[in-house]
């Protein structure tokens, strides 16, 4: 292991060592180069059949405004949502680490980390983060989605339609692929480089904004009943709130709380009345099984939140503690196979299901109510209801019940999310996902993405762990017991910056890291 010196001075830049980059590289097999290109046609047909749709004038965008304004919006959101889940990888992996190793070389990675790192800010980034996911995630639904699944599109036959279009197996593929896995392939071993710019400042600035604007406090209610019912104190870096503090605090938690019962009761009408995209896609799907659809759809989607965050916490343990029933313990069997080499599949299949249950959930918010007709819903206005059609709310009821309360409830209660036979089911599922090689094309664009952007391994500037510590500058030790009810918690604290296994727990402690070195 190499041993170069680590400067932390504050007029001395940061030694370059590249004898680490190959550790990253993946092996080039005739079966991954087949997975790779097999991606890529299909990323491009994606691209075409979903760019054809928009100028038949056959998504919400399109038909408001024109299908030039729904390709720009489009490309824009995918932009951004690259970014959003690129700097989540460099926000949670960079905490541990002394930022004097980085605040002359990138400056403004070291802005980003001065207020994020900033008392419970990163739980604060990470929750407005969460909202921001899902209401990019329904823009990009909206300009891309079809309106009317009969409208011909290139001609293509109607099987193919109905799969790439009407469920979405298009969006899925360009979303994934573009928006979220390229991204969060490089910013997890490239965390400096990734966030040291201005994009990423403006986009902690906005993730901070939507937190302080309230919408999504109901989930601080949520993270309150689960640290009383786990009887695990919630870990804070922040004194307690008292006086005026007190009082907005628990006043944007109520305001939340009716946001979302509004939003709620908005969904269920619109429902049981056949007025949302759904009744037009799926005629046949009655108003009883639209709801209850759309709550499955959104328990898939936190199971696999929350398992994303038991799985990640269950590796800082020992192996004989990981599981305690059959289910459990033949997850941890096939996750923690090897040195966790499953672990990552998984995220990449997990990614795919998540967005397209994302967008099925879309179509069962957005409504089809014709403002001025005397239809709105709860009568409100022509503009309100002009807003209601786009589903947004959705983005409100699948932040709070589908993602963050399934995410603080795995913190808390980790071993019962392995042991259910349901995580079972979606891990074989979401690695069966991965394996047949959907967004394999993710990894070639990584790889072209980062030189283009000159992006440099954290290792370069930094070290590794066991370098860190041999220079003096050893990472800041991770605190088992406080993972309960944050977001921070073991889902986000699973890859070491600078770190080159697969999988980095159980997380040994700086005094056993020093030995090894």
């Amino acid at each position: 292991m190499s041993t170069a010196e680590i400067q932390s001075g504050a007029d001395t830049a940061p030694v370059k060592h590249d004898d680490h980059a190959d550790s990253h590289d993946v092996k080039l097999t005739p079966f991954n180069i087949l997975r790779y290109i097999g991606s890529i046609g299909l990323l491009i047909f994606s691209i075409i059949i979903v760019g054809a749709l928009m100028f038949t004038g056959n998504t919400r965008v399109a038909k408001d405004a024109n299908p030039w304004v729904s390709l720009i919006v489009c490309i824009l959101a995918i932009v951004w949502l690259s970014m959003i889940e690129g700097q989540q990888a460099s926000l949670v992996g960079l905490p541990p680490v002394d930022p004097d190793l980085y605040k002359d070389s990138h400056p403004l990675t070291y802005k980003n980390a001065a207020l994020a790192f900033k008392g419970d800010n990163l739980d604060r980034y990470l929750m407005g983060r969460q909202f921001m996911v899902l209401l990019v995630v329904f823009v990009i639904n909206q300009c891309s989605s079809p309106l009317d699944p009969t409208v011909d599109v290139l001609g293509l036959p109607d099987g193919v339609k109905f799969i790439f279009l009407d469920i979405g197996l298009a969006m899925i593929i360009f979303t994934c692929i573009l928006g979220q896995l390229t991204t969060q392939v490089n910013a997890s071993y490239a965390m400096i480089d990734f966030i040291n710019n201005y994009f990423a400042l403006f986009t902690l600035y906005t993730t901070m904004a939507v937190e302080f604007s309230g919408i999504m406090h109901s989930s601080y209610l949520i993270q309150n009943i689960l640290s009383a019912v786990s009887g695990k104190p919630i870990q804070t870096n922040e004194e307690p709130k008292t006086g005026m503090t007190f009082a907005f605090f628990w006043g944007r938690v109520l305001m939340s709380l009716a946001i979302l019962g509004f939003c709620l009761a908005v969904t269920l009408v619109a429902l049981f009345n056949g007025q949302t995209s759904v009744s037009v896609k799926y005629p046949s799907i009655s108003p009883g099984l639209s709801v209850f659809l759309l709550f499955f759809f959104m328990a898939v989607v936190g199971m696999l939140e929350g398992m994303q965050i038991a799985f990640f916490a269950v590796a800082k343990l020992p192996a004989n503690e990981r599981g305690t029933s059959f289910f459990g313990r033949k997850t941890c069997e096939i996750l923690f196979k090897g040195n966790g080499e499953n672990l990552p599949g998984f995220m990449i299949g997990r990614q795919l299901t998540v967005v397209c249950s994302f967008f099925l959930v879309g179509s069962f918010t957005s409504l089809i109510i014709e403002p001025g007709q005397g239809e709105n819903i709860f009568g409100v206005s022509d503009g309100a209801q002009a807003f209601l059609n786009y589903g947004f709310q959705g983005a409100v009821i699948t932040t709070i019940l589908a993602s963050i309360t399934w995410q603080l409830a795995a913190s808390a209660f980790p071993i019962a999310f392995l042991n259910n036979p349901v995580t079972f089911i979606l891990l074989v599922v979401a690695l069966f996902l991965e394996r047949i090689g959907l967004c394999a094309g993710a990894w070639v664009l990584a790889s072209a993405q980062k030189k283009a952007m000159k992006f440099e391994y954290d290792e370069v500037y930094v070290g590794t762990p066991e370098e860190r510590i041999a220079n003096n500058h050893a990472d800041k030790e991770y605190q088992a017991g406080g993972d309960v009810g944050h977001l921070t918690g073991g889902g986000f604290t699973g890859h070491v910056c600078g770190s080159h296994d697969a999988l980095d727990g159980p997380i040994a402690s700086k005094d056993a890291l020093a030995e090894d070195a």
